[in-house]
C-alpha cells in the first residue's frame, strides 16, 4: 500500500493507495511545534482506526510546503510504517516541463496538482488551488506549466476583513441567495463567497482571453467546494488532485 502526504500551511493530508485507488483519506492540522513522535502517534492511531496495520504500509511520497516539517513527518513515517519517504523535490522525475522564470521557486503542492491534471484532462487547463493562497496554474496546449496568479486565500480574506473592523464579525462559507445582503452577517458572505466566485470567474476569462483558447478546468483544495458552485464556468472540483498526483510522480519513480 502507498501512502501519500501533502503537507501544507494549514493542513496535512495523509491518503492511502491499494493497488492504484485511494481507498483512505485522513486530515489533521499542520503544528510547527509539533514532534516527530507527536506526528508518529497522529499516524498510528488514525491508521488504527481506519483497520490499516503498518505492515499494510510499503510505500510513501511526501509533497509539502513547510519544510520545518519535512523531516519530522518523514521520521514519523520511518518510526511507524519502517519505510523511507520519497519527497518530491530536486532529483524527483515528475514528467512536469516548468515554464516560469524560477522552476524552483514553485510549491511542490501545484507541481503534482499540474502532473495530475496533465494525465486526466486535455489541455489547456487552469488548475485552481485553493487553500491558504488561492493559486491559478495554466498549462498550454502542450501540458507545460506557465504560470498563473496568486490570490489571497478565502479565509484569509475573511480573517483580515473581521479582525481588522471593531464591529465586523466572523461568519460561515455558505453563499447567501442575493449578492444585496440584508443584515451584516448575509453582507460578509455575499462580499467573500461571492466575491472569490467572481475573481475566479474574471481570470478564468483573463486567461482565456490571454492564451487565445477555451481551457478545461479544475479545481482542488478544501475550500473549493464553498466557492466554485456559485462560479458561471463549469469547473469541476477533484479533492482526489494532490494524492492522485503524488501516485502518478511515485510510479514515475519507482525504479
Amino acid at each position: 500500500m502507498l501512502s501519500a502526504v501533502d503537507i501544507g500551511n494549514t493542513n496535512i493530508k495523509m491518503g492511502f493507495f491499494d493497488n492504484g485507488e485511494l481507498k483512505f483519506t485522513f486530515t489533521f492540522s499542520t503544528k510547527l511545534k509539533r514532534t516527530a513522535d507527536e506526528y508518529a502517534s497522529d499516524l498510528y492511531s488514525l491508521m488504527r482506526v481506519n483497520g490499516i496495520k503498518k505492515d499494510d504500509i510499503d510505500s510513501c511520497i511526501i509533497s509539502s510546503v513547510v519544510p520545518q516539517v519535512n523531516a519530522r513527518i518523514v521520521a514519523a513515517y520511518e518510526q511507524v510504517c519502517g519505510v523511507h519517504p520519497l519527497v518530491v523535490g530536486p532529483g524527483v522525475k515528475t514528467g512536469l516541463n516548468i515554464r516560469i522564470e524560477d522552476p524552483s521557486t514553485l510549491g511542490a503542492d501545484l507541481v503534482v496538482a499540474c502532473v495530475a491534471a496533465n494525465r486526466y484532462y486535455s489541455n489547456p487547463t487552469i488548475v485552481i488551488s485553493m487553500g491558504t493562497a488561492t493559486v491559478f496554474c495554466v498549462l498550454d496546449k502542450n501540458g507545460n506549466m506557465l504560470g498563473g496568479p496568486i490570490a489571497p486565500g478565502v479565509n484569509i480574506s475573511l480573517e483580515a476583513l473581521t479582525q481588522g473592523t471593531a464591529l465586523l464579525h466572523s461568519v460561515s462559507l455558505d453563499a447567501p441567495k442575493s449578492v444585496i445582503g440584508k443584515n451584516t452577517d448575509k453582507s460578509i458572505r455575499a462580499g467573500v463567497v461571492w466575491g472569490a466566485a467572481c475573481m475566479i470567474d474574471g481570470m478564468i476569462d483573463k486567461i482565456e482571453a490571454e492564451l487565445g483558447a477555451k481551457c478545461a478546468l479544475v479545481a482542488t483544495g478544501g475550500l473549493s467546494n464553498y466557492i466554485i458552485k456559485n462560479c458561471s464556468h463549469p469547473i469541476e472540483i477533484r479533492p482526489d488532485l494532490i494524492m492522485q498526483g503524488l501516485r502518478i510522480i511515485y510510479e514515475r519513480n519507482r525504479s
